[in-house]
């Protein structure tokens, strides 16, 4: 089959934005942080140089966050590490599918390669990529296209002939901006009228984007 997919990983192959919310909550109760789930939220599918200035922008120049980050990491890491972090169902299924046809894949994330290779790893996965882009490989977050751009370079195909597996607005930005084929398998986020309009399909999970891909 003459496409690629590349994946996020946040959200779409872990089940981690949702822990990693929970634990800014923990975070915010203790600090006595106002109005966190609107930096979270504001955060999802961004780098960590892009949260830290959304966490700037929202409670001033002078806000902490890498110390906070650093508690958030901490905590998150001490739960998560070795495996225990849940992936997204039908990931399997649908890496599976992908490695057997012989279907080219990367992982393009936001967050550190390093990070990305690790889990990606502990989960048993890494077999199922071809490449891993991480957040510091590339100059500009998402919603810029860069990192899917490079994605595919990397993987030796076409953007025109990538599809993208995106969970959060920005991903679905920058892969339509990559002139891609943008897929949605909502977590956190359901899509507003915006995403709704730059994604190709919106599926509510993984089964059905390895069924979608069995049909074309």
């Amino acid at each position: 089959m003459n496409f690629a997919v590349i994946f996020d990983m946040d959200g779409v192959i872990f089940d981690s934005e949702r822990q990693i919310a929970n634990i800014w909550q923990e975070i915010a109760k203790e600090k006595k942080i106002p109005n966190i789930e609107e930096a979270v939220f504001r955060s999802i599918g961004i780098t960590d140089a892009a949260t830290k200035q959304v966490f700037r922008d929202l409670y001033g120049e002078n806000f902490p966050y890498e110390e906070y980050k650093k508690s958030v990491s901490a905590r998150f890491h001490e739960r998560f590490d070795n495996g225990k972090l849940p992936t997204k169902p039908g990931i399997r299924e649908l890496t599976e599918y992908l490695s057997e046809n012989k279907i080219r894949t990367a992982v393009a994330s936001s967050t550190r390669t390093a990070v990305v290779e690790a889990e990606i790893r502990d989960a048993g996965l890494i077999a199922y990529f071809d490449k891993i882009i991480g957040g510091d490989r590339v100059t500009h977050s998402k919603p810029n296209p860069e990192i899917f751009l490079t994605a595919a370079e990397a993987l030796g195909v076409k953007p025109e002939n990538c599809y993208v597996i995106e969970d959060s607005y920005n991903g679905i930005r920058a892969a339509h901006a990559a002139g891609m084929h943008p897929l949605m398998v909502p977590d956190m986020l359901k899509p507003d009228a915006e995403i709704s309009a730059l994604c190709e399909k919106i599926f509510p999970s993984l089964i059905e984007v390895r069924d979608f891909f069995r049909s074309i």
